[in-house]
């Protein structure tokens, strides 16, 4: 396994650019929002002033208004699609003057992530320097989330597109889409010339991405516009419990901070964090599938389907035990099949499942890295550790991957990694298991 992290350790070096990391050469040449959170955690375990750096550059791109984008474009480069000449986040009157960025944002990480570096470092007092240098700007953060995407004050966020779930083409999608007839747009893709067409969107589906944005753009990224107009308005479970999970760190970082000035936040983190807790369990689980699923705000229903995303709750400690219990045997049941590697991006036993295509199958480690620290937390210690060991052999097998087929069977000759190469969040979280 040393073997194994000294490579982990060489794929972060090598897409660290100065200030920032990329997810990975050529597919993605820039700063992505929660992709930077999470590799700053690999970081912490070796390079703490990259971990520091990262973030501290993540923040720099931050809004006036709060808003974080996600993907903060630093270099001019071709190589990808859409860019910052379509995304004109200067639409936004408080948008940054200092960096081009999309008008879209990504699961709010950065707070657990703060908390996670306290929790590696060595120094615990220098990391609570910078902690303290910065937390503010998160807490902004979470301040633009509920006065600005939660329309009706209930303590849950809404999201406008899916690229900001992080969990971009999942099936679940398909149902909104089935509810849109966008135009057909002229456009060359980028990411195909990287990657098998097969593994990726379809060309369709871009319309739909692309025609949410035109949407946002007309309406110069108003969220009360957007929260009107846009035909994709979602409550998502992985987005609002990475959000109420953030929340807790904050709260906890603040106290052990503990200057009085910042009681205050405390207690406005307190009413969010009680408030969105309560409706997340009342309006996100669903009784008759006995997990959490996403609401279509816009049509104003439950979307039934279950994926790695219904049980991102473990991970912020949202389910009651009793919950917690019937989820996991859920997911044991449906997604723990000795001939599959747990844990799939979506359920297996769906005729939209597909095991090698992004979010419609493959297994992923960040959703795995949060549902073992989710699984430990409520005592499922044996699956949690399959969870662990299910990870690091697929790593073991194929290579730092973007993503990998749940199949055990297509893991055999090391085919098993799709996407970019040399990811770094796989690279950073496989550093955070092997160490924990």
């Amino acid at each position: 396994m040393k073997d194994l992290q000294n490579n982990a350790i060489t794929v972060l070096n090598n897409n660290w650019k100065d200030k920032f990391s990329i997810p990975c050469a050529k597919l993605y040449p820039f700063q992505w929002f929660w992709d930077s959170g999470l590799i700053a955690i690999g970081f912490a375990h070796f390079d703490m002033p990259k971990a520091e750096k990262e973030i501290e550059t993540l923040l720099d791109a931050q809004w006036s208004n709060g808003f974080i984008p996600h993907i903060i474009f630093h270099t001019e480069t071709d190589t990808y699609f859409p860019g910052p000449d379509f995304h004109r986040s200067d639409l936004h009157p408080q948008s940054s003057e200092k960096y081009k960025s999309t008008g879209m944002t990504q699961p709010p990480v950065t707070g657990f992530v703060l908390e996670d570096l306290y929790r590696i470092s060595k120094d615990r007092d220098a990391t609570l320097k910078f902690i303290e240098s910065v937390i503010d700007k998160v807490y902004k953060n979470h301040e633009y989330f509920y006065n600005q995407r939660d329309p009706q004050d209930e303590g849950l966020v809404y999201i406008y597109h899916n690229w900001e779930s992080g969990t971009d083409n999942s099936p679940i999608w398909d149902d909104i889409w089935d509810t849109m007839n966008p135009p057909e747009y002229t456009f060359e893709r980028r990411d195909t010339t990287h990657v098998d067409a097969a593994q990726r969107p379809s060309k369709r589906e871009y319309d739909h991405y692309l025609h949410i944005i035109e949407i946002a753009k007309q309406n110069n990224y108003n969220d009360q516009k957007i929260a009107e107009l846009s035909p994709f308005l979602v409550q998502d479970p992985l987005f609002n419990a990475v959000l109420l999970k953030s929340n807790q760190s904050l709260i906890d970082l603040y106290r052990i901070i503990g200057n009085k000035n910042n009681n205050d936040k405390i207690h406005q983190l307190q009413k969010w964090q009680d408030k969105g807790t309560k409706a997340f369990n009342n309006k996100l689980y669903d009784e008759e599938l006995g997990v959490y699923v996403h609401y279509d705000l816009r049509n104003e229903k439950l979307l039934k389907h279950i994926s790695s995303s219904s049980f991102a709750p473990l991970f912020a400690n949202l389910p009651s035990e009793a919950r917690a219990k019937k989820m996991v045997d859920i997911m044991m049941e449906k997604f723990g099949n000795p001939d599959q590697y747990l844990c799939a991006s979506f359920d297996p036993t769906s005729d939209r499942f597909n095991p090698k295509k992004y979010w419609r199958g493959p297994v992923w480690v960040n959703l795995n890295w949060m549902l073992y620290y989710g699984l430990k937390q409520y005592g499922f210690y044996d699956i949690a550790k399959r969870m662990k060991q299910d990870t690091i052999e697929i790593i073991d097998n194929n290579g730092f991957y973007e993503y990998f087929d749940s199949r055990k069977q297509e893991h055999k000759n090391g085919n098993a990694g799709y996407g970019g190469h040399n990811f770094s969040w796989s690279a950073a979280l496989f550093i955070d298991l092997l160490n924990e």
